[in-house]
């Protein structure tokens, strides 16, 4: 028995496929809807924290009016970290000249 839990934790190794953990925090006074397709439309209350485990490479989107637009991609440089989305959509309007 043992000797089959050795080779188990010598061969075995996180899948990267177990995500990329991060929190969406919404600092402001009103709440903000996204959407991450394929996982669900979140939408973020005012001044909240919102924990979530997205694979890399996962798309997330705002909305502005009726038009969705993107907010971020997913990274594992992500990992950890709490991002401001009120924060990052000003950013990212500014970008996009809206």
């Amino acid at each position: 028995m043992n000797i089959l839990l050795a080779l188990f934790l010598a061969v075995w190794q996180p899948s990267v496929d177990s995500g990329v953990s991060f929190t969406l925090r919404n600092t402001s006074l009103k709440s903000i809807p996204l959407e991450i397709p394929g996982y669900m439309n979140p939408n973020l209350s005012p001044m909240s924290n919102s924990g979530v485990t997205l694979n890399p490479g996962q798309d997330v989107y705002f909305k502005e009016g009726k038009k969705r637009y993107l907010l971020l991609e997913v990274s594992a440089d992500l990992q950890g970290d709490t991002l401001v989305v009120n924060e990052l959509i000003e950013k990212r309007k500014k970008e996009l000249g809206l």
